[in-house]
């Protein structure tokens, strides 16, 4: 096991590399000019997103940075959320392949990392893998398409099935998609990943539209099966991340496996500059750093949201109100040390004053955003007839990190 004040490092493995180096060259971009049209297609995921076309990976540029520069990151991030799920599918689930739902795949990124994934963790299971992955465009299909079989030629997969179908989002039970989906299911895991922000933009409340899409794939969950969104860091769209959780769980059509250790509303969306994201360590692949060199940018972790939902009741932890999810990074303060933390009682600050470290509570110098720690006990303090906003750990309360990211 790692120490708990040691991030586990997300780094790609040598055969998707292979896999993309063998497709990428089919791209005519090279150096200042790629490292131009990522800037550009970074320009509209996060300052010009109001002006992102919808099939903006039509678009040869695009493409291309997205392929050699967007693709390998968000990869990665997918692996991440695939190490916290639990891999035990269900009484007789073994006997039938896994079944997998990737939908706004772009050119196969969510497929492309769990085939990766099962390869390097369960090479059976890759080996019967069955996805079906829909874009809004035709074009990320092909490439979709040729990293799948890059990667299978590679490693020697001969069985597993990548089936392609345009369709749109939006409505996904509707047309060949829908039917494709119906045909399909059930699915151990349905994958949305830098997708559903996209969705509904000119809508009146973007977050229930994208709700009731998310409630439409629900039933098509096997009874052990999880749903995967993953959404940009940005405030704008992770707090509409927050809001479409709000509404599913109202609900009561499903619960929050992770990063959420409640099913309350929430409490990032009290105050309308908070939200919620994870911020883990990658190691850049010199093929990125090279883009980064030429662009200016610095891509050396792992910035998104995410929900992992199920419909079993299932929870990456147990619950309990001393049981706190870690959502900023630990600060250092003169004479304290201080972090924000979820459950089911609120987003609290917390903090240890340096004078209070002691051996029982010492894992409190390791947490890191993302980790789920559990307190014995906090301490709210009266001052001049007002309560503490910062609740404080004494020195004989007991801090563990159940979970590190």
């Amino acid at each position: 096991m790692q120490p708990f004040n040691e991030k586990k490092l997300s780094s790609l493995s040598s055969q998707v590399l292979r896999a993309l180096e063998k497709i990428s060259p089919e791209r005519g971009l090279h150096g200042s000019d790629l490292a131009q049209a990522v800037v550009n297609l970074s320009r509209l995921f996060t300052t010009a997103r109001a002006t992102l076309p919808l099939h903006y990976l039509d678009d040869p540029a695009h493409a291309s940075a997205y392929l050699s520069y967007f693709l390998p990151v968000n990869l990665s991030k997918v692996q991440a959320l695939l190490d916290e799920l639990p891999w035990d599918r269900g009484v007789g689930a073994s006997d039938r392949p896994m079944a997998v739902l990737d939908l706004g795949c772009g050119p196969g990124t969510g497929a492309l990392a769990l085939l990766d994934w099962l390869w390097l963790h369960g090479p059976e299971q890759a080996k019967s893998l069955s996805v079906l992955a829909s874009d809004v465009s035709q074009a990320p299909l092909g490439d979709a398409m040729r990293l799948w079989e890059a990667y299978c030629r590679d490693v020697g997969i001969a069985t597993s099935r990548l089936r392609c179908v345009e369709g749109n989002l939006e409505h996904p039970l509707k047309g060949d998609l829908g039917k494709q989906i119906v045909r399909g299911g059930p699915y151990d895991l349905i994958i949305i990943a830098n997708a559903l922000n996209e969705l509904f933009s000119t809508a009146a409340d973007p977050p229930v539209e994208r709700a009731a899409v998310v409630g439409q794939l629900l039933p098509f969950l096997a009874p052990h099966g999880t749903i995967m969104i993953i959404e940009p860091a940005l405030r704008q769209t992770a707090r509409a991340l927050h809001q479409l959780r709000n509404h599913l769980l109202k609900q009561s059509l499903c619960t929050a496996y992770s990063p959420c250790l409640h099913e309350e509303a929430c409490p990032a969306l009290d105050h309308p500059d908070d939200w919620c994201h994870e911020e883990r360590p990658w190691q850049t692949p010199p093929a990125i750093a090279a883009i980064d060199r030429d662009a200016g940018f610095i891509k050396d972790a792992l910035k998104f949201s995410y929900l992992l939902l199920r419909t079993d009741g299932r929870t990456i932890v147990t619950r309990n109100p001393q049981t706190f999810r870690v959502v900023s990074e630990l600060r250092e303060m003169k004479g304290e040390k201080r972090a924000w933390l979820c459950n089911e009682t609120g987003r609290p600050e917390v903090g240890r004053l340096d004078r209070k470290a002691s051996p029982h509570n010492e894992a409190l110098d390791s947490w890191h955003r993302g980790a789920i720690v559990q307190i014995e006990r906090i301490v709210r303090k009266e001052r001049d007839g007002k309560i503490s906003p910062v609740g404080r750990i004494e020195s004989d309360a007991a801090v563990q990190i159940v979970r590190p990211v």
